[in-house]
């Protein structure tokens, strides 16, 4: 049981091409904007056809294109929720949270929107309209006019997207809450990787319409497998790789052969570590010139550079405020940690 996607659409930028199956936990889509991630969830939930290919949740075909099956979305039981939340502006918030409850009395519609008002602390608001609610209060609306109806999956479409930044983490906070309570399927989108972390199990990176293999998140972030997966779950370090020997590899961008623990493929293409994973160190065989500095609120970014070759590119690593004794032209060492170094 679970979700099992693999499908196609052509789209007028690429073609999207998304394949996996998903069982239980919430799973997270990661990837830049227009990467094909929203339109896989409007595919599931009947809203866009797929060219060609299957869509089967928990046993039941909702898209199947070789034997022309296409439910309509209404008898898909998805739960969606939706970037601007697409509340009907002429309904006050229970006959919002009612109009998708179907065989059910007007008492017991009542009562089940009555449960979800509690639930998601919108008492007191139910007789007002959707325009007359700040946006953490329409989000919550949304919320809970996905869960109302028990749906089979819940689909998160950005949620957080047109939040500021406290208003974000108060909903985060509740979003999680909620999904406590929700046992089926849950898939949510985003191409913030903080939020993806904070809120998946699994996570499965797109990059302009590919979808790479579903990874638990932690191994996803220590050990991207791939420049894609590297790149969109924020690695600023990393370089082209040449294989020296089974345990060497040439950085040509940092100018260093630097060892590594696992034996090195013939065909590598890529050697990275996050900036975080680096350290300052009084001697080692990887000295460094530091290029620039930047100041952010709780810790510095540094800019550190092998000015012994002349193609070489900059690294940057992060230092607390407390550690921050250097100046712009220092000479440096780094130490890359044995472990933290992924390369593929």
């Amino acid at each position: 049981m679970g979700l099992c996607v693999d499908i196609e659409k052509n789209l007028p930028s690429f073609k999207l091409k998304a394949k996996f199956d998903d069982s239980s936990g919430v799973l997270g889509f990661l990837g830049a904007s227009g990467s094909g991630k929203s339109m896989t969830l409007r595919c599931i939930a009947g809203l866009d056809t797929p060219t060609k290919g299957k869509i089967i949740l928990n046993g039941k075909v909702l898209f199947d294109s070789a034997n022309r099956i296409n439910l309509p979305p209404q008898q898909r039981n998805i739960g969606f929720l939706f970037q601007n939340y697409a509340l009907f502006p002429n309904m006050k918030i229970t006959e919002n949270l009612e109009i998708g409850l179907k065989n059910m009395s007007k008492t017991q519609k009542h009562i089940l929107s009555e449960s979800y008002i509690e639930r998601l602390d919108l008492k007191g608001l139910e007789n007002r309209y959707p325009w007359q609610l700040s946006g953490g209060q329409q989000q919550r609306v949304a919320l809970a006019r996905a869960l109302i109806t028990s749906p089979d999956i819940l689909l998160l479409d950005e949620p957080f997207s047109a939040l500021d930044h406290h208003l974000r983490s108060n909903m985060e906070k509740e979003l999680l809450h909620a999904l406590t309570e929700f046992k089926s399927n849950v898939i949510f989108v985003t191409h913030n990787i903080e939020e993806a972390f904070r809120v998946c199990d699994d996570i499965i990176v797109y990059d302009k319409g590919t979808t790479y293999a579903k990874r638990d998140k932690k191994s996803l972030f220590e050990f991207p497998e791939s420049l894609s997966e590297a790149k969109l779950t924020g690695c600023k370090n990393i370089s082209v790789a040449k294989k020296v020997n089974d345990f060497t590899i040439y950085a040509e961008d940092w100018g260093y052969e630097i060892p590594v623990r696992y034996r090195v493929c013939d065909d590598i293409k890529h050697i990275g570590i996050r900036s975080h994973h680096l350290e300052l160190v009084e001697s080692s065989p990887f000295p460094f010139t530091i290029e620039n500095i930047i100041e952010n609120p709780f810790d510095y970014t540094v800019y550190v550079k092998n000015y012994t070759k002349i193609k070489s590119e900059s690294i940057n690593l992060t230092l607390s405020k407390d550690k921050m004794l250097f100046s712009k032209g220092d000479k440096v060492n780094l130490h890359f940690s044995i472990d933290k170094l992924f390369y593929f």
